[in-house]
């Protein structure tokens, strides 16, 4: 019998890219294929390189072609655990732990990302899937779920218009936006246009003139138990610094451990009858905790510009002291001090963690700085991407808004 008068039902061969189930692809293969991708995206896009940060890009086009909500939630999986491979193994290292808590961990870290993507998914047309990405990418970028927003597309928008400024990340938006369309391959023509015009003529940000910033390799050594030696190495580091005509000196985070009285003097006594001021990380103590924090040291003493927006969840920051009666573990500002004044120019401070998040960034971008000072002590990611995937997206935001870069790490 002839099938069309038999009465029997033909698929379409082509997906209409708005989730229903209208190919003749089956679903489960569908399915794995967009995971896959998904993996390759936020693996390549989050590899340490500024340059591969669109591939990020390409997420939002995958969650949009999810023929299902679990579909969407796998994707979600695919891309964040792909793009945060390195925590594992630097949990392990940080704690003195098996990898296997470290995988735990990372698994819980990627459940907010997870759950925010699959709750708006929408099997409905592009207009609807464009406004619900839109949600997701905003409440992943800012608290609360984005405390935990890393990998964010978002970053790439420095590589595709380096010196845009705020029109730049709006651009990147629309694209992210269209991604998930019916205009999908208009929207990663464009993206791969601006990205290999980028690519031809990228240069890493410059640092200010008169501004040095010192990468040390002492690991986790670096500021435990203010040993003496060490603040004399890194003292007299600072000393030629100034000599050889730097006017600000930047530190790693932790260089200085637990800010005393007698570390702060010791430090001012060493820059004596020198013209510089040295920035570095401390811990600043009181009865409920402490404040992950950079101190500015002159020759005039020392003071406290900045404390951490928002330290490592977990390993410094554990709310749940406090809901429990007790004290400890480090402070989060949240929204606190988005630039401060350092040597005359309106910087913006981010220390570690708040590198690889999406409000820290922007809201001091909104003060308009001079400068962004970045410090770190990424000892524990020894072996992982994760103090490259921090430079690439610090270089990715200063070239998106045409500012200097400083940065200081501990590895």
């Amino acid at each position: 019998m002839t099938p069309g008068i038999s009465g029997w039902s033909r698929r379409p061969v082509f997906s209409d890219w708005h989730g229903r189930s209208s190919s003749s692809i089956p679903d489960r293969f569908h399915a794995l294929v967009l995971v896959a991708a998904a993996v390759a995206a936020g693996g390549i896009g989050w590899s340490g390189h500024a340059l591969t940060l669109p591939m990020a890009m390409v997420f939002p086009a995958l969650w949009a072609a999810s023929r299902d909500r679990l579909t969407a939630a796998a994707v979600a999986v695919g891309y964040f655990l792909a793009a945060s491979r390195g925590l594992p193994a630097g949990v392990a290292s940080y704690f003195s732990t098996s990898v296997w808590a470290g995988v735990l961990l990372w698994f819980c870290a990627s459940l907010g990302f997870i759950a925010v993507h699959a709750a708006v998914w929408s099997s409905g047309p592009g207009r609807v899937k464009a406004l619900r990405y839109l949600t997701a990418a905003v409440l992943m970028a800012v608290p609360p779920f984005g405390i935990v927003g890393w990998a964010h597309p978002i970053t790439a928008a420095g590589v595709l218009f380096p010196g845009w400024g705020w029109w730049g990340l709006a651009a990147a938006t629309s694209l992210l936006l269209a991604m998930t369309t019916r205009a999908w391959p208009l929207a990663a023509a464009v993206m791969v246009g601006f990205w290999i015009w980028s690519a031809l003529s990228w240069s890493t940000p410059p640092t200010p003139i008169g501004w040095l910033g010192i990468d040390t390799a002492l690991s986790s050594a670096l500021g435990e138990g203010n040993v003496f030696d060490q603040h004399r190495v890194l003292a007299g580091r600072a000393a030629r610094a100034a000599d050889g005509g730097a006017n600000v000196v930047v530190f790693p985070e932790s260089t200085l451990g637990v800010l005393t009285p007698t570390v702060a003097r010791y430090w001012a006594d060493s820059l004596a009858g020198r013209p510089v001021t040295v920035i570095a990380g401390v811990a600043v103590l009181d009865a409920d905790g402490y404040g992950n924090a950079m101190v500015a040291i002159e020759p005039s003493g020392a003071r406290i510009p900045y404390r951490s927006r928002m330290p490592v969840p977990v390993s410094m920051w554990q709310p749940w002291r406090a809901w429990l009666g007790a004290s400890g573990g480090a402070q989060a500002t949240f929204f606190g001090d988005p630039v401060v004044d350092i040597a005359g120019r309106k910087v913006a401070p981010l220390i570690c963690y708040e590198q690889l998040l999406v409000w820290p960034v922007l809201q001091s971008m909104l003060e308009r700085p001079d400068a962004i000072v970045a410090i770190a002590n990424g000892w524990w990611a020894i072996g992982t991407s994760i103090p490259d995937i921090q430079i690439a997206a610090l270089e990715a935001w200063a070239r998106l808004f045409a500012i200097p870069l400083v940065t200081a790490f501990n590895r």
